[in-house]
Parts: C-alpha cells; structure tokens; sequence
C-alpha cells in the first residue's frame, strides 16, 4: 500500500521516530500536535491562540496529503486545564462548525512543554 508522509522539521520527529501525518490509502491519521515554531511555543498562556494554531498546523498537514479539513472524522484534545474547555472549544468550533467530527477533550497531567496548555491529533478521511 502507498504511504505517504510529512514531516514539519521538528527536532522531535527523528529523535522519536514519527511523522506529522501520514497517509495510507484514503485513511490519513495526524500526531498529537502542539503550538511550537521554531523550536518556540506559540501563545504562551493562551489555550485559544494555542489551539488555533495547531489546527492551522494540522490544515497544512492535511493539505499536503491532499485532503483538508472537511475531511476530518475525529479530533482528540489534550489539555492541562479544563476549566479553558470553551477557549479551546471556541477556536475547534471556527475551524468545525460546519464540519462537526466527533470530537474528545480531556485533561492531561502535562504535556512535553510546561508552556503548551493544548495537544490535538486528528483522524480524516478520503472516502
């Protein structure tokens, strides 16, 4: 079966072994993804700002597999404090509203950064 694979650059992805996103057939599957650029977390202190900034890291992730966001099936967020759930909703909602996966939040002990509050990962679709 064809697969393929993109990568972002992060200093994670060889040391770990694991791609961005990954495509196989018409079943795309996204890792956990997190608001870091260049080695920075983005939106420090700011789940809202954190989360759209990952979806739009996801968005390019699936554009390049030749997909976008209508097709995703599922989304997963982790997040270190619940009590943001509607910051974080609010932002998964500009990018979902009219798409409407099933969608999962739970809150999490910590993620590999203290400054990251929100991690996503995504299942989508071609079919």
């Amino acid at each position: 079966m064809n697969r393929q694979q993109v990568f972002t650059g992060s200093p994670w992805e060889p040391l770990v072994g694991y791609c961005r996103a990954i495509r196989v057939g018409n079943r795309i599957e996204v890792a956990g993804t997190t608001a870091m650029k260049d080695g920075e977390v983005v939106g420090i202190g700011n789940p809202y700002e954190q989360t759209k900034y990952i979806l739009q890291t996801i968005e390019k992730a699936l554009n390049e597999l030749g997909a976008d966001m209508s097709h995703v099936l599922r989304t997963r967020m982790f997040v270190t404090d619940i009590s943001k759930w509607e910051e974080i909703g609010k932002a998964h909602g500009e990018f979902f509203k009219q798409i409407q996966p099933v969608a999962t939040m739970v809150e999490v002990k910590a993620l590999i950064d203290p400054l990251m509050l929100v991690e996503i990962e995504v299942e989508a679709s071609l079919d």
